[in-house]
């Protein structure tokens, strides 16, 4: 069953370029280079599994493990706030410099929409986190994101 589930850093992939994606995800071809290093130290943090409390109160879990039987995607989270008003706020670790790329919303709505299923309650926004200027950038997760979010998953 688990072999019919999408990845849901493959949608990104896939927004990306669907070959390189199919390259990825299908035949197993993968290597790193510098990009994918840095990210990949830079990740380090946020792939373990723990979690915390910020001072303002939420609930911080970091590598939260997701799925949607629904849509069926699969993956993690790499973190998701718990605010005491019930508000569940993903947040994806992306290298780089803030700025808006189609590919990364659409990984970071899918997590929203696994978390929604998962949890049964609504995820409306959430944020990229760009490492190298460390800022946090918005999303709304809009009707028509997450029609992108089946539409990509369907295609992969």
């Amino acid at each position: 069953m688990t072999d019919d589930l999408v990845n849901l850093s493959a949608l990104n992939q896939f927004a990306y370029c669907p070959r390189r994606c199919g390259l990825i995800y299908q035949e197993g071809e993968f290597e790193n280079n510098v990009h994918t290093a840095r990210g990949n130290a830079e990740h380090a943090r946020v792939d373990q599994m723990d979690h915390a409390v910020t001072r303002e109160g939420a609930r911080v879990e970091h590598a939260l493990p997701v799925w949607s039987d629904r849509i069926g995607l699969i993956g993690k989270c790499d973190v998701v706030e718990f605010w005491p008003d019930g508000t569940i706020y993903p947040v994806e670790y992306k290298h780089g410099p803030k700025r808006k790329w189609l590919n990364d919303d659409l990984q970071l709505a899918g997590q929203a929409m696994c978390l929604e299923e998962m949890l049964g309650r609504p995820v409306s926004r959430g944020a990229i986190y760009h490492v190298s200027s460390r800022h946090r950038r918005q999303i709304e997760i809009t009707p028509r994101l997450r029609q992108h979010v089946e539409e990509t998953a369907a295609a992969i």
